[in-house]
């Protein structure tokens, strides 16, 4: 019979390889293509890129958090959030055709994707994406403010960008984006001006 040893270094190599191959699946988010583009620039950001911003607004911004808030699972929500876009594909947040929210087919990709980890592992990313999603905890409140901010960066620093290539209008800015003040009431005072300028300059049509 092996010793307990040698069934903890197999179980460990078998771990291993089951994460070594989801780190490996996971470089395929650096492939989806988002529809807005980099802050003063022409070309399209891609998930890794959005992610990895909103880990490190994150960081820097939680002091302006509305409640404490555990920054390490905001992170981890903002780095794991998107990866079900691999197989489902990024939605835009203004597209009339598509719902913006939690669908079938991401659930089926976050069973896959996550799946590929060690159970206990898994289970943690898919309750901490589940989190997010429901968007009723401190943190995903949080994580939220992040997600709607960036995108609000960008298209304000591209001329409008992405309203103003796609016909979105103050109205439909603001509704989405006022989502920012359930995790910080600082930062949506600073985004709804950034909102209201970018109305002056004509950059979004009210």
């Amino acid at each position: 019979m092996p010793s307990e040893t040698i069934k903890k270094e197999v179980m460990g190599l078998g771990n291993v390889l089951k994460q070594v191959e989801f780190i490996k699946e996971i470089d395929k988010l650096k492939y989806i293509q988002r529809k807005t583009k980099l802050l003063n620039s022409d070309r399209n950001e891609n998930d890794a890129e959005h992610s990895w911003h909103l880990a490190v607004m994150a960081v820097v911004l939680a002091g302006h958090s509305n409640v404490p808030v555990d920054v390490l699972k905001v992170v981890k929500m903002v780095l794991i959030h998107d990866i079900v876009e691999i197989d489902a594909g990024d939605t835009f947040i203004y597209d009339t055709q598509k719902s913006h929210t939690n669908t079938d087919n991401e659930r089926l990709a976050a069973n896959r994707i996550f799946g590929m980890l060690p159970a206990e592992q898994a289970s943690e990313l898919i309750a901490i994406w589940e989190e997010f999603e429901a968007g009723e905890t401190s943190e995903a409140k949080f994580a939220r403010s992040m997600d709607r901010l960036e995108p609000l960066l960008q298209n304000s620093s591209n001329n409008g960008g992405t309203w103003r290539e796609f016909g979105v209008k103050y109205e439909k800015v603001y509704e989405k984006k006022k989502v920012i003040k359930e995790g910080s009431e600082a930062l949506w005072a600073y985004a709804e001006g950034v909102i209201n300028e970018s109305v002056e300059k004509g950059i979004l049509e009210k």
